[in-house]
């Protein structure tokens, strides 16, 4: 088991390593060079993220365009598809946003951090900084005159310890030596001689060593003064430093901090609310009109022949040109209405929409339950007569 330093030992290290000791005032210079070291670690640390922002960006689009054609031909079909076409949506809004995240760590807060590096540090032709040379320089000045009165006064001590140990060891030469009957009397005098000799020689070092220390401690106050003088501008140096790096540190947060962005909240409140409205019931009701038992259908009925009429694909379509002809089935602009299902067309002259969606009838419903529309784009088909209701 080690032993403890004495704490003597621990005192004078303290006080090698104060700022008031001759050229520790370094380590607040060199505060400068570190700040301008570290406005250079912070600017390629956040670029290395930007780059982390514009891979992911490319996953998530690369991901989203892999998936886009798998999804598109799924078996699946209403609001499920609905709901998995919009995990790919959404993906494509946010490689964008982390895209935007990207330029802005970059462009506007690296450039931010460089402009004001150039602006608060000015190096000089020869290396260095002026801010740094003009705080050393201050701090050497103040502290010239104190290094010379701390040299002098150790210069004191060290003859005073010295003339201290002389004298301790006259004092026991004598005291090993007074009524030794083996010491001869004129021995034990010389002793006693050298022993004042050296305690006098003592005294009078002791006396310029205390003297020295008086003036010293009387120029302690403006030492102080000065170095505190000097320490305060490269305070307040460090103090703009700490504020604009805080400001920068806020800008990177702010950017990143996607908890906080209203483009990415909406994003994902648009995704929950298309999944949470998965309908099943509305689903199967869509694939029972549109595959299943609802599907419109001609059932075997009696004919007319009828040769102004012909059917196509068991619809029967309307083709007659006269307006005369076309006006007794199509009321003057029509009337507008509204799907209740999505329909997809299977062949090019039929209509596709979704549920919802908003049109203009054009023919009434024919015998086979098809009526023909047209939207509001001008696409024009026919569409199940069942598939909608009247606005």
């Amino acid at each position: 088991m080690s032993t403890p330093p004495p704490a003597d030992n621990n005192r004078e290290d303290a006080n090698n390593r104060s700022f008031w000791m001759p050229g520790n005032y370094q380590r607040t210079v060199k505060r400068t060079e570190d700040a301008f070291q570290a406005c250079n670690e912070i600017v390629t640390c956040f670029q290395e993220r930007a780059r982390v922002e514009r891979q992911y960006a490319q996953q998530l689009s690369e991901w989203s365009a892999k998936w886009t054609p798998v999804v598109e031909s799924t078996p699946l079909y209403g609001s499920l598809l609905k709901a998995w076409q919009s995990f790919l949506s959404s993906a494509d809004r946010l490689a964008s946003l982390h895209a935007s995240i990207c330029r802005s760590l970059v462009v506007e807060d690296g450039e931010r951090v460089r402009t004001w590096q150039k602006d608060a540090f000015h190096k000089k032709l020869f290396g260095g900084f002026k801010e740094a040379q003009d705080a050393e320089a201050g701090f050497a000045r103040a502290q010239k005159p104190w290094a010379k009165r701390l040299k002098k006064l150790d210069k004191a001590r060290r003859a005073y310890h010295k003339a201290s140990r002389k004298e301790h060891a006259a004092r026991e030469r004598e005291t090993n030596v007074l009524g030794n009957s083996d010491v001869a009397a004129d021995k034990q005098k010389k002793i006693r001689e050298d022993r004042e000799v050296v305690q006098q020689e003592a005294e009078k070092v002791r006396a310029r060593y205390e003297k020295v220390l008086e003036e010293a401690n009387r120029y302690a106050p403006r030492y102080m003064e000065e170095m505190e003088a000097i320490f305060d501008q490269s305070q307040d140096e460090e103090r703009k430093r700490i504020v604009f790096l805080k400001q920068a540190f806020l800008s990177f947060d702010k950017h990143l901090d996607v908890t906080t962005n209203e483009s990415v909240r909406e994003v994902y409140s648009e995704l929950h609310n298309t999944v949470t409205a998965i309908d099943e019931q509305e689903d199967l009701r869509w694939w029972k009109n549109t595959h299943g038992p609802g599907m419109p259908t001609d059932w075997p009925h009696f004919q007319e022949w009828k040769p102004e009429k012909k059917s196509k694909k068991g619809k029967m379509e309307v083709e007659q040109k006269g307006t005369l002809e076309k006006s007794e089935v199509m009321k003057p602009g029509g009337v507008r209405v509204r799907a209740l299902y999505d329909y997809v067309g299977q062949e090019t002259d039929e209509l596709s929409f979704e549920a919802g969606e908003e049109f203009v009838k054009t023919e009434e419903e024919d015998d086979q339950g098809w009526c023909r529309g047209v939207k509001d784009s001008g696409c024009e088909g026919l569409y199940p007569a069942n598939y909608v209701e009247l606005v």
